[in-house]
C-alpha cells in the first residue's frame, strides 16, 4: 500500500502538466540542498565553537560519508519503491532538523546533528535528479537538468542572499540562519507534498525522445543494478565528473571562507559575491541547456566549458596573495561560475542518456552510484583540504581542483555521443 502522499501516474503527462511536475521536482532539489547549507555561516560557527578548519573538515567528512552511503541506497530503492515514497519524508524530516541544529553549542553536538541531517538528506537528494529525468524526454533533457541545477545552485544563492541581508539584522548570530532555513524549508515541503507526483514503473522504463513517444511496456521489473557495472563509459562519467566536482564543492563549502581569508572580505560581503556568481551560473545553465537540446549535442559543450574553467581558475589562483581590488575579485569569481555552468548541464544530460541506453529502469541506481562516489570525494576533500590549506594556502588546494578539471576533460574520450551535429539528409529524387 502506497503512502498517502504518493500519486502515481499511469499516463505520461504532457504539455503544461509535465512542466508543472518538472517544476515541483526542481523545487524538491532546491529544498534538499537548501536545508543542509552551512557555508554561509561557517566562519561565524567556527569562531563561536572555537573550532579550527581541520576540526570542521573532519566533522563534515564523517557526516558526508554517512550521506554518501545513504545516497547510494536511496537511488537503488527509488527504482524499486518509487521516487516520492522516499523523497517526501527525507525532505520534511531534514527541514525540521534545522531547529535542532540551532541548538548546537559544542563540536560534539555539531557532529551528531550534521550526521543525522546528511544521513536523511542523502537518501533523497539524488532522487530529485531521477525525477527530473522521468519528466524530461531527450529533446529537452539538458534544459530540464539545467533547471535541476537550480536546486544546489539556487539553494546556495538563497542561503547566501538571506545571510547577506539578515545576518546584520540579528547581530551576526549564526543560529538565526538555521531557524530561517527551517521555516522556509518546511513551507516549501508543504507545497511539494501538495503537488508532487511520479510516473509509474512502466512509464519510467521507457526511453523517450519527445513527449509523444509513449508506448507503455508491460514489464515493470526494476532491473538488476549489476548490469551497470560492466560498462566502462559509465564509470568514466562517474569518476571523471567526480574530478570536476572537486572545484564545485570547494567553492560550495569554502567559497565564503576563501573570500574572507584570501581577500579580506567580511562575511556579509563574501555572501553577496557568492550570490552574484550563483546568479550568473543559473542563467548560463539554462541558455547552454537550451542550445544543447536544440543541437542534440552534449560533449562539445562539456569540453569547451571545462577548458574555459581551467583557464579562469588558473587566473583566479594567481590573484591570491596579490594586491587586487574587490571589484577585480568579484568579476573573476563571477566569470568562473559562468564557465562552470557551460560544462555541467550537457554532461548531466549525456550521463543520463548513456545510462538510459544501458537500461532505462536503472536511472535512479546510476544517479545514486554517482552521488555516492561524489560524496566519498567530498569526504576526502573535507579531510585533506584543511591540511593542505594550513600547510600551503588556498592557492595550493585550488591547484588540486584544477587537476580535477583536467581529469574530467580526459575522461570525455570514453563518453558515448556525437561531437558534431548531424547534417540533414537531402531528399532522394527518383529519376
Amino acid at each position: 500500500m502506497k503512502p498517502f502522499y504518493v500519486r502515481e501516474l499511469s499516463v505520461y503527462p504532457v504539455g503544461a502538466r509535465r512542466v508543472r511536475l518538472l517544476a515541483i521536482a526542481v523545487l524538491a532539489s532546491l529544498v534538499a540542498n537548501f536545508e543542509t547549507t552551512i557555508a554561509t555561516i561557517l566562519p561565524l560557527l567556527m569562531t563561536d565553537l572555537d573550532m579550527s578548519l581541520t576540526e570542521y573538515g573532519l566533522i563534515a567528512a564523517l557526516s558526508v560519508l554517512v550521506g554518501g552511503l545513504s545516497a547510494g541506497f536511496g537511488g537503488i530503492l527509488s527504482d524499486r519503491w518509487g521516487r516520492v515514497t522516499i523523497l517526501v519524508p527525507t525532505l520534511t524530516v531534514t527541514a525540521a532538523c534545522n531547529f535542532l541544529f540551532a541548538t548546537v553549542d559544542s563540536v560534539g553536538s555539531l557532529l551528531a546533528i550534521r550526521c543525522l541531517m546528511l544521513f536523511i538528506e542523502g537518501a533523497g537528494i539524488t532522487i530529485t535528479a531521477s525525477l527530473v529525468r522521468d519528466f524530461s524526454p531527450r529533446l529537452g533533457r539538458a534544459q530540464a537538468f539545467a533547471f535541476w541545477t537550480w536546486g544546489p545552485v539556487g539553494a546556495s544563492f538563497l542561503a547566501s542572499a538571506l545571510a547577506s541581508f539578515t545576518l546584520p539584522l540579528f547581530g551576526y548570530a549564526w543560529q538565526s540562519q538555521a531557524i530561517i532555513m527551517g521555516i522556509i524549508s518546511l513551507t516549501l515541503c508543504a507545497i511539494i507534498i501538495w503537488q508532487i507526483a511520479e510516473p509509474s514503473a512502466a512509464l519510467r522504463a521507457q526511453v523517450m525522445s519527445a513527449e509523444t513517444d509513449v508506448a507503455v511496456t508491460e514489464s515493470i521489473d526494476p532491473g538488476k543494478v549489476r548490469k551497470l557495472f560492466g560498462h566502462p563509459h559509465l564509470w568514466a562519467h562517474v569518476f571523471g565528473n567526480t574530478g570536476w566536482q572537486v572545484l564545485y564543492w570547494t567553492f560550495a563549502i569554502f567559497g565564503q571562507t576563501i573570500l574572507v581569508t584570501s581577500f579580506a572580505m567580511d562575511a556579509a560581503s563574501a555572501n553577496g559575491v557568492v550570490a552574484l556568481g550563483i546568479v550568473l551560473n543559473a542563467i548560463t545553465v539554462i541558455l547552454v541547456g537550451r542550445v544543447s537540446d536544440r543541437l542534440q549535442l552534449r560533449k562539445p559543450f562539456t569540453a569547451a566549458g571545462t577548458v574555459l574553467t581551467i583557464a579562469v581558475l588558473a587566473y583566479f589562483i594567481g590573484l591570491i596573495g596579490s594586491q587586487v581590488s574587490v571589484t577585480h575579485v568579484v568579476v573573476v569569481y563571477g566569470l568562473l561560475f559562468l564557465v562552470l555552468g557551460i560544462a555541467y548541464v550537457p554532461w548531466m544530460a549525456n550521463f543520463s542518456e548513456n545510462a538510459e541506453d544501458v537500461d532505462a529502469r536503472l536511472q535512479g541506481s546510476a544517479l545514486g552510484i554517482w552521488g555516492m562516489v561524489v560524496r566519498v570525494m567530498i569526504v576526502v576533500l573535507l579531510v585533506v583540504s584543511p591540511l593542505v590549506v594550513e600547510a600551503a594556502g588556498w592557492e595550493t588546494w585550488l591547484l588540486v581542483a584544477l587537476a580535477g578539471q583536467v581529469v574530467f576533460l580526459v575522461s570525455m574520450v570514453a563518453f558515448k555521443g556525437r561531437w558534431r551535429a548531424e547534417r540533414a539528409t537531402p531528399p532522394k529524387v527518383t529519376a
